[in-house]
């Protein structure tokens, strides 16, 4: 296991991506492949916590291979728009940080 950076995620990528003459997908096509992919997620998520059970001849897979795969084509969808996904976090915290500081309840831990 290793603690990379999100800035070292999109960099590997970059490097596995750019060794290729095709590149990255156009972000249509990447939009479509992340809706894919998260199709996927809702198919193990749905076999392992809903009503469905898989089939015997299903092929083996998990929640955690797909979320990687979700985060691959977030990367290269990132890469390809110049996106810096730290900075895009970032922003993300502080707008949930402020705009939903109230919204939920909570947890409030005794001091003993």
């Amino acid at each position: 296991m290793s603690d990379k950076s999100l800035k070292a995620m999109q960099e590997e990528v970059d490097a596995y991506i750019s060794q290729f003459k095709e590149g990255y997908f156009s972000p249509l096509a990447m939009l479509a492949r992340m809706s894919e992919e998260v199709g996927e997620l809702a198919r193990e998520v749905n076999h392992q916590f809903g009503p469905k059970p898989k089939k015997a001849t299903e092929a083996d897979s998990s929640i955690e291979l797909e979320l990687g795969d979700i985060l691959f084509i977030t990367i290269c969808f990132a890469n390809s728009l110049g996106i810096d996904l730290t900075e895009a976090h970032d922003r993300v915290m502080h707008k949930f940080q402020t705009r939903d500081a109230n919204r939920w309840t909570k947890k409030h831990t005794e001091e003993g």
